[in-house]
C-alpha cells in the first residue's frame, strides 16, 4: 500500500507518525483482543506500508508494549486520586486493606485493554522484541511496580517497604492469571451454556481479583506481625 503520509523529515514529524501508529493500535484494541491485532491490519488502518510502520516500531509487540506502559501509568494516575477517596486513614487496618483491594480491583476491571495487555505481556509481547526494547520496557515496568507499591504503603503503612513491593508484584501476577480465565473462549462459553454444571469454577474478574488481593494483603500483614 502506498503511504498516505509523506516521509518524516525531522523528529517532530517522526513523533507524529509514531503517535498515529500508537493511536491506531489503541483504537484496534478497543475492538478486538490483543491476539487479533496484526501488523498488516495496523499498517492498513494507519495508512502506511508495513515496512514503513517498522521504521518507527520494530514489531507489533513493540507497539503493544509501549501501549501497555502508557496504560499502566494511566492506572497509577487514577489510583493516586481514587485511593485517598476510598480509604479512611483512621480506619482499622483490616478495613483499609479491604478498601485498597476493592479500589485496585475495580480500577483494573474498568480497564479491559490494560488487563488484556498485561495477560499477554510475558507470554507474547516480550517474545518478539530486541534487547533494547525489552530493557526500555522493563525499566518503565519496574518503576511503575514500585510506584504501585508506594501507593499501597501510603494507605497500609503496616506493610513496610519490602512487603508493599511483594503486594504490588502479587497483584499484577494475579490480574495476569485471572483475566484470561474470566474471559474464556467462544467454545468454552458454548460449553457453559449447554452444560451449566461445568461452569462451577468460572470466575468474575473483579470479584476474584478483589478477594485475592484481600487475602494477599492479610497474609503479608500476618507474616509481618510475627
Amino acid at each position: 500500500m502506498a503511504d498516505t503520509f509523506q516521509r518524516a523529515r525531522n523528529e517532530e514529524q517522526r513523533a507524529v507518525r509514531r503517535r498515529a501508529i500508537l493511536d491506531t493500535a489503541a483504537a484496534m484494541l478497543g475492538e478486538m483482543p490483543v491476539s487479533q491485532v496484526s501488523l498488516n491490519e495496523l499498517s492498513r488502518r494507519v495508512g502506511l506500508a508495513k515496512s514503513n510502520v517498522l521504521r518507527y516500531f520494530e514489531s507489533r509487540e513493540a507497539v503493544l508494549l509501549e501501549l501497555l506502559a502508557t496504560a499502566s501509568q494511566e492506572l497509577l494516575d487514577h489510583l493516586d486520586t481514587a485511593l485517598p477517596q476510598a480509604v479512611d486513614a483512621d480506619a482499622p487496618v483490616s478495613e483499609r486493606t479491604d478498601r485498597v483491594a476493592a479500589t485496585m480491583a475495580d480500577a483494573l476491571a474498568a480497564r479491559p485493554v490494560l488487563c488484556d495487555l498485561i495477560s499477554a505481556q510475558a507470554a507474547v509481547l516480550e517474545r518478539n522484541v530486541s534487547t533494547q526494547v525489552a530493557a526500555e520496557y522493563k525499566r518503565a515496568g519496574i518503576a511503575q511496580a514500585f510506584a504501585l507499591a508506594h501507593l499501597a504503603r501510603v494507605h497500609v503503612p503496616e506493610l513496610g517497604e519490602r512487603d508493599s513491593v511483594r503486594f504490588a508484584a502479587g497483584a499484577l501476577l494475579t490480574a495476569t492469571a485471572a483475566w484470561p480465565h474470566a474471559h474464556p473462549s467462544a467454545a468454552v462459553l458454548a460449553v457453559y451454556e449447554s452444560e451449566p454444571e461445568l461452569a462451577v469454577l468460572r470466575i468474575d474478574f473483579a470479584t476474584a481479583l478483589r478477594e485475592s488481593l484481600e487475602v494477599l494483603l492479610s497474609g503479608l500483614l500476618a507474616r509481618a506481625s510475627r
